[in-house]
C-alpha cells in the first residue's frame, strides 16, 4: 500500500485537525526512521495508521477489547488509551495490514511497553514530538530525539507521568513498565 493509498483510508476514520496531526506524525516518523536506521516504509505505515480508531465509539472499542481478549486493565483506565490496540485489530481487519512489526507499533503508541523495538520508540516519540504539537517540555523532548531516541522516550514518558500525577488522573501499569525499563 502507497502513501496516498494510506492516507485516502485513514482521512475518512478523522476529522481534519487529527488528519493534521497524523500527517505530521508520518513525517517526523519518516525522519526519525532514516535517521536512526529503521524500515522508513514500516515507520511511515505505522504513523499514518496510528489513531485509525482514534474515534470509534467508547463501546465499539470496549466490546472489542473484550471480544479479542486485550488486557482487561484497560477498561480500568481511560478510554483515550483505548484506540491503540484497538486500533491495531481494526488496521489489520478492516484494511489488510498484516505486518506484526507496524500492528505492534500502532498498539504501544500510546502507553509503550518494556523492551519496545525501534520502530515502536520511533512511532510513540513520533506521536508526541510531530510539528503541531505545543505543551510545556515538547521542545526539549524534540531536541533530545535528535541525538537519542531512547532518551527522547524517556522524556516522553516522564513527562506523561508528571502530567498525569499533577491532575491526578490514573497512570495505565504498561507506562510505568515502560519508564521502570528505560531507568533500570
Amino acid at each position: 500500500m502507497n502513501r496516498k493509498e494510506a492516507l485516502e483510508i485513514v482521512k475518512e476514520q478523522l476529522n481534519e485537525a487529527r488528519y493534521t496531526h497524523t500527517v505530521g506524525v508520518m513525517e517526523t516518523a519518516i525522519k526519525l526512521a532514516e535517521k536512526y536506521g529503521e524500515d522508513v516504509k514500516k515507520a511511515e505505515l505505522a504513523a499514518i495508521f496510528h489513531d485509525y480508531a482514534k474515534f470509534r465509539p467508547k463501546d465499539e472499542m470496549k466490546e472489542i477489547i473484550i471480544e479479542q481478549n486485550m488486557s482487561k486493565d484497560l477498561l480500568e483506565h481511560h478510554h483515550s488509551l483505548w484506540h491503540a490496540p484497538v486500533g491495531a485489530y481494526l488496521v489489520q481487519k478492516e484494511v489488510g495490514i498484516e505486518d506484526e512489526a507496524v500492528l505492534r507499533a500502532i498498539e504501544y503508541h500510546t502507553y509503550g511497553r518494556p523492551n519496545m523495538t525501534m520502530l515502536e520508540k520511533i512511532v510513540y516519540v513520533a506521536d508526541y514530538i510531530e510539528p503541531g504539537r505545543s505543551f510545556p517540555g515538547v521542545e526539549e523532548v524534540r531536541q533530545s530525539a535528535e541525538n537519542s531516541l531512547d532518551e527522547a522516550l524517556f522524556l516522553c514518558l516522564r513527562n506523561t507521568i508528571v502530567f498525569l500525577i499533577g491532575r491526578k488522573q490514573p497512570i495505565y501499569p504498561m507506562t510505568i513498565n515502560t519508564y521502570n525499563s528505560l531507568v533500570q
